[in-house]
């Protein structure tokens, strides 16, 4: 429960910081120069501010969480937290500096509302969130590694800032009113595309090097849990490069002393920024593993790791529970778990591929009655809530409550929630029920959320090759979770013309994420 936790600690920490380091640079740099003659300027500086305060509390609030979390779990009934211990490591030392960096900005940002003139706190801010990313990266692998380390240090630094300055620009430039054209010039929203772009060069650079001293070949990258996160890291930012560079070039076809841009440029802002934040996520992930370097022993074989792909008629019958190891849930894991799981997966499977075609018909004009599609979710839930844990209830012998104690169950409960609410409101929307504009943007919101859940999820596995392996499938269906939940975003933000794409592109992506469930297997 402790690890599951500390990574999503970690990735709102990410969050937190991008929101601060892109708040700081994007009114430095871009609302600062005009703020003193323009009114406008001067509110979108102040709301900038505010904001880039409210992500330095979130991180020095998820910092001193992780903190104590970590004392928790090192420390017993008997004698207490290690505190003098922990308190001597490097990790402390630089979680205090990072939390001391968040006051600094908070105190900058507080001052610089009241008098944005003020020189002196200009420089202070842009001080604090220098050392607010130097005091990251030794919260990283990169402090952790033994012999010479100041070149990943720097590296992990730059990188932190870099994502930081796009990603936490991008919600800096939707709360401004930038992306809206709410008297926002071209030359601010120009400005921040010349920025972003400075930011995504260092972040390409430094995540090269960075990959490179952690992942020492294909067969790392390919055969463990690591190698693979940075492969889905690369995928996801590949899309967010996508949409970057066509919003960079939409920005350019501004004219000068346009009001602002067109609604496509604004809903895409919005994808890029959702995309970014998962990439915070995964990077939180990556915080959590093993450098592929280091693990050695327990790498897979290309030829298993290829196996898991390869497609094979799905199972349709299963061990009986008593077939199964529930009395000891740190068993190691037999034909008969991995008969279990390959079963609920091709079920779960068959629901999603008919989901997926019902919505490909709905999509279509031509089945009206396909809209009811979303309701084939409850019954998914229903399966998984009985069959996804057999060791807790209702089959196995630990009780409900007793049984969230643990941290895959508790993961599982959770995606059984997401599930629910999606055919919910999904069914509502579509039936008319829920006519709230608003209200249809819960399915692919909760879509792209339990996609970037797959990308962070973690089994507690007896050695890492045995986990990897159960793992490695869930990337593709992340991936193709957040395409569904950010195509049907599209589809809804845009105006009608411009959404038949993405209208057309979701389904299919839905699809697909039931044909690699039906195909899944784990022998």
């Amino acid at each position: 429960m402790a690890g599951f936790v500390d990574v999503l600690l970690r990735g709102l920490a990410l969050c937190g910081q991008a929101i601060a380091v892109g708040g700081v640079c994007f009114a430095l740099l871009l609302l600062r120069p005009a703020s003193s003659e323009d009114p406008a300027a001067r509110r979108r500086l102040v709301r900038s501010l505010v904001l880039t305060a409210a992500g330095a509390i979130v991180v020095a609030g998820a910092q001193a969480l992780t903190q104590t979390i970590q004392l928790s779990v090192l420390g017993d009934a008997r004698t207490g937290w290690p505190f003098p211990e922990v308190a001597a490591t490097s990790y402390f030392r630089a979680s205090l500096a990072r939390i001391a960096a968040c006051a600094g900005i908070v105190a900058g940002c507080a001052a610089l509302a009241r008098r944005p003139d003020r020189t002196g706190w200009w420089i202070a801010l842009g001080g604090f969130t220098v050392l607010l990313g130097t005091a990251s990266a030794w919260t990283s692998h990169a402090a952790g590694r033994l012999g010479p380390r100041a070149f990943l240090l720097v590296l992990d630094a730059f990188h932190q800032l870099a994502a930081g300055v796009w990603v936490g620009g991008l919600l800096h430039l939707i709360v401004s009113g930038a992306s809206r054209g709410a008297g926002a010039s071209s030359a601010l929203l120009k400005g921040f595309s010349t920025m972003a772009s400075v930011a995504v060069a260092v972040l390409v650079l430094a995540g090269i090097g960075l990959t490179l001293a952690y992942v020492d070949g294909p067969r790392a990258l390919l055969g463990t849990s690591y190698g693979v996160m940075v492969l889905a890291k690369v995928a996801v930012l590949g899309g967010l490069l996508v949409l970057g560079a066509a919003n960079f070039l939409a920005v350019r076809r501004l004219t000068s002393g346009s009001d602002g841009p067109g609604a496509g440029l604004r809903r895409f802002v919005e994808v890029e920024l959702g995309l970014g934040l998962t990439v915070l996520f995964v990077a939180a992930s990556l915080t959590s593993l093993p450098p592929a370097r280091d693990v050695v022993a327990e790498r897979a074989p290309l030829d298993e790791v290829a196996l898991r792909f390869t497609p094979r008629l799905p199972a349709l019958t299963s061990p009986r529970i008593a077939e199964m190891p529930v009395d000891d849930r740190n068993a190691p894991r037999t034909a008969a778990d991995r008969a279990w799981s390959e079963f609920n997966h091709h079920v779960a499977g068959l629901f999603v591929l008919a989901m997926g075609v019902l919505s490909v018909l709905n999509a279509t004009g031509r089945a009206p009655w396909a809209r009811h599609w979303p309701l084939a979710f409850l019954g998914l839930a229903g399966f998984l809530m009985i069959r996804i844990d057999p060791g807790a209830w209702p089959l196995g012998p630990l009780g409900f409550w007793e049984s969230l104690q643990y941290p895959e169950v508790l993961q599982h409960r959770l995606f059984v929630l997401l599930i629910v609410a999606f055919g919910l409101f999904e069914w509502s929307v579509r039936t008319g029920r829920l006519r709230a504009p608003r209200a249809a943007l819960v399915f692919p919101l909760l879509c792209a959320v339990g996609g970037g859940l797959l990308l962070t999820h973690s089994h507690a596995g007896l050695n890492l090759k045995e986990e990897f392996l159960i793992e490695v499938t869930h990337v593709p269906l992340g991936i193709l979770a957040m395409v569904a939940g950010w195509g049907r975003w599209l589809e809804l933000r845009l105006p009608a013309q411009a959404g038949r794409l993405p209208g057309r592109v979701w389904p299919l992506a839905f699809t697909l994420v039931g044909v690699v469930l039906v195909f899944y297997r784990e022998s």
